[in-house]
Formats: C-alpha cells, sequence, structure tokens
C-alpha cells in the first residue's frame, strides 16, 4: 500500500477546505524554531556556564523566583517535577543552590542561591541576553518590538486555554 503525498494529504476528507500544509502550521513551525533554538542554546550554556540547557533553565528561575519549592521551580523553568528535581539536585550537588527545609511545609523543601550559584547566574543572563539578541537579530527594532508584545499576548491567550475545560476550547 503506498503513502499519500505530501499535496493529496491537504484535505482532511473530501470535500472539506483545504488543511494548511503543516510545515506552513504555526505550532509545527513554532516548535521548530523552540528545538533549533535550544540546541544552539544547549551548546551556549554548556561552553559559556558549564551547565546543560535543563540546569540552566533551573538555575535562571531560582535567580529570579527564590526562594522557591522543587514543585515551584518546575512550573517557572517549564519543566516536570522530576526534570526539576533532578536538576536542583544537581545544582545543590555543584554547590549553587541550597535546599533548606520549607518553614510552611514539613515536606517539602525550599531552594535559593549559594554566593557561587549566584555568580554563575549573572553569567548565566548575560548569555541569556546574548542568546535572546542572537535569535532576533534579523528582525528591525520595531518588529522586535512587535514581535515582543504578540508574543506577551499569545502567551497570555495560551495559559488561559490551557486552563479552560475542553469544552470551552
Amino acid at each position: 500500500m503506498s503513502r499519500p503525498s505530501p499535496a493529496s494529504s491537504q484535505t482532511a476528507h473530501p470535500g472539506a477546505a483545504p488543511v494548511r500544509p503543516l510545515g506552513e502550521s504555526f505550532t509545527h513551525r513554532l516548535h521548530t524554531l523552540q528545538k533549533l533554538t535550544d540546541r544552539v542554546s544547549q551548546a551556549t550554556y554548556e561552553a559559556e556556564i558549564g551547565l546543560p540547557l535543563g540546569e540552566a533553565r533551573c538555575l535562571s528561575a531560582v535567580g529570579a523566583f527564590a526562594p522557591l519549592s522543587v514543585k515551584d521551580l518546575a512550573h517557572l523553568a517549564n519543566v516536570d517535577k522530576g526534570q526539576a528535581s533532578r536538576a536542583a539536585q544537581s545544582l545543590v550537588d555543584r554547590g549553587l543552590v541550597l535546599k533548606k527545609p520549607d518553614p510552611l511545609d514539613a515536606r517539602g523543601v525550599v531552594l535559593s542561591f549559594t554566593p557561587e550559584g549566584e555568580a554563575l547566574w549573572h553569567r548565566l543572563m548575560a548569555a541569556v541576553e546574548r542568546r535572546n539578541q542572537q535569535i532576533v537579530a534579523c528582525l528591525s527594532a520595531a518588529e522586535q518590538a512587535q514581535f515582543d508584545r504578540l508574543l506577551t499576548r499569545l502567551v497570555a491567550h495560551a495559559r488561559v486555554v490551557s486552563e479552560a475545560p475542553p469544552d470551552e476550547v
């Protein structure tokens, strides 16, 4: 049995309106951009900071939001709780983050910086800013400002939609 050609699969059902090719869909291109930027960010953070991408994301979240729990770290670093827990423990093992009992929840912990972690966080944030500038370098200053506004709106909208019951979407 042969596979349908990409051109023939552009219509979901006979008589239905044509569907945009996958490569032109917003979600596919957004995912492609994310994967490409993550690949370069990973190499940059490992070379300049000595941390893999997941740990660098967690370190940046600790710097921006400390003190915080592992659950909060997962949410704010956009990783799952298992990844946040492993990254937090690695950062503790490296002497960059302190893990103390949560005074409000005996079962929980609170994460904060060591002096070494804070120093590395400053270097990381400089690298993040350079990466951000590289990513949008193909846009004019006006386009960058417009993209920033649009991205803020899209993220806010996606948060609302992701929290809505499926029958309301």
